[in-house]
């Protein structure tokens, strides 16, 4: 935090935004200065929170004519740094936190128009009350912010069934670095007006415009639900059973997760009263869901289930398995699920990848990537876990035991980042499944990427925001011509 800043701009932004509005109070601001991993920390001139489109639109104005750029941030959830602002102290912090409301809920048209700053789980709740819900949730949804989910592309347990953040999208508010307001909220089914705009904003990190409110699809609530936890032999077990379900069951098969013997035994030791679902060891384990969206389905739903998981024992691809007997025991898998990550954190440094591959090959380059890698650093012990069934998956390096954190990840981290990162490339993968780009992979973007798909995210970075005024320094930056024409 700076303490001079520009007064000039403070005192307009103060009376645009009231008391409320504009912190600069360093004991406040600074938990947000700091991404969700701890491995960037930045400065800012203050944190601004608009309570409107208007008010933000004006905010951004006012940084553009004084030349101070803004670095957007929602729930400060993000996994790559993409929303926590440099050290230069020079940027203004804007967050949406403010911009919460609901606007409205339609039960006919399944339809939900939410500010950026709505919380995941409490758009959860307010659908749940009209018999409805919105298709995507991750483990960070009771911080991470509408506007967020968008401006990241996230994706989520449920893309097997219902697609990433884009696909639930059906218009979009943002305000552009020149502090414009684009309005595509009304959602038209057919609409031939050349390019389709909204798409622009979504994934691009708060980098071409801020999200200010979406019109969100929604789908029925769920009649009933069974979750299955599987212990299985090998990850290519799990992309057998994983076809195998969607052609028994299909459409009912909307979360399909696996996880090594390794990531369980974490989250075990990190949950004080946690348990494992099955009895025996198993090198591998999927978690399933498998659901019904009426009440005619819910009556079959687990003779259903249980008639799939039967037929999969014959065929030797599940070793033991435990369907969920109530929702509480439902959750409970999904907690053991959900706190990978922070089991993960807890038990020591890790270079954490968030990759994806053709769906078909992603059992064999688990195998084959992570030999590679441990056999060139020795010590290390790869975990991969995540969404086997939309080729995403969490591939973690974890340190050797008793590393000291920040130099591993200067020295050897860094160089593992680029052996995984070149061996996706090589498989024809991406290095950000939905995580986004931020500020952490954002050279490598640079090195990796086709050089055409860069250039053209370079010229529309310049066509929209030349002087760099939003998220600088993330996703993408200007090249040097670019920056001078």
């Amino acid at each position: 935090m700076t303490e001079t800043g520009t007064p000039p701009l403070l005192d307009e932004l103060s009376a645009i935004l009231g008391p409320r509005g504009l912190d600069r109070d360093p004991d406040t601001v600074g938990p947000w200065l700091t991404d969700w991993r701890g491995r960037y920390t930045g400065r800012a001139l203050g944190l601004a929170a608009p309570a409107s489109t208007d008010e933000l639109a004006r905010v951004v104005k006012a940084c553009r004519r004084a030349g101070v750029p803004i670095v957007p941030q929602g729930g400060n959830s993000g996994m790559s740094g993409g929303a926590t602002p440099d050290t230069s102290g020079s940027a203004l912090l804007l967050t949406t936190r403010r911009m919460n409301a609901i606007r409205s809920i339609d039960a006919e048209t399944r339809q939900a128009v939410c500010e950026a700053g709505v919380v995941l789980q409490s758009l959860h709740d307010a659908a749940a009350n009209k018999a409805l819900r919105f298709p995507l949730t991750l483990g960070g949804k009771g911080s991470a912010t509408i506007g967020g989910l968008i401006s990241t592309n996230a994706g989520g347990t449920q893309v097997l069934r219902h697609g990433v953040m884009r696909a639930q999208v059906l218009g979009l508010e943002a305000v552009l670095p020149d502090g414009q307001v684009f309005n595509a909220l009304t959602p038209l089914r057919k609409d031939n007006r050349g390019f389709d705009l909204k798409q622009l904003f979504i994934g691009s990190e708060g980098t071409l415009g801020i999200v200010t409110a979406a019109t969100l699809r929604l789908v029925p609530a769920l009649a009933d639900r069974v979750v299955v936890w599987a212990g299985l032999r090998s990850i290519h077990d799990a992309r057998s059973l994983l076809l195998y379900c969607e052609a028994v069951l299909g459409d009912a098969v909307e979360g399909f997760e696996v996880l090594p013997r390794v990531c369980l035994q974490s989250v075990l030791a990190y949950l004080p009263d946690a348990r494992s679902p099955l009895t025996g060891e198993h090198p591998w384990h999927a978690l399933i869901e498998v659901v019904a969206d009426s009440s005619s389905a819910a009556e079959t739903l687990r003779d259903r289930v249980e008639q799939a998981l039967a037929a999969a024992f014959e065929q030797g691809l599940v070793e033991d398995a435990v369907l969920s007997a109530s929702e509480a025991q439902a959750e409970t898998f999904w907690t053991l699920r959900d706190s990978i990550s922070p089991a993960e954190r807890a038990r020591g440094p890790a270079m954490q990848h968030d990759i994806s591959v053709p769906v078909a090959r992603m059992p064999a380059f688990i195998e084959e990537a992570g030999a590679e890698v441990e056999a060139a650093w020795p010590g290390t012990e790869v975990m991969g876990f995540g969404h086997l069934g939309d080729g995403n998956i969490h591939f973690h390096v974890a340190a050797p035991h008793g590393t000291e954190r920040a130099a591993w990840e200067a020295g050897d981290g860094k160089a593992i980042n680029r052996m995984v990162h070149d061996l996706v490339t090589a498989w024809g993968g991406s290095i950000s499944a939905e995580h986004g780009i931020g500020q952490s992979k954002r050279d490598e973007l640079a090195r990796l990427y086709d050089p055409v798909a860069l250039d053209l995210m370079r010229r529309i970075k310049a066509a929209l925001d030349p002087a760099e005024g939003l998220n600088p320094g993330k996703l993408v930056t200007l090249a040097p011509a670019a920056s001078k024409a």
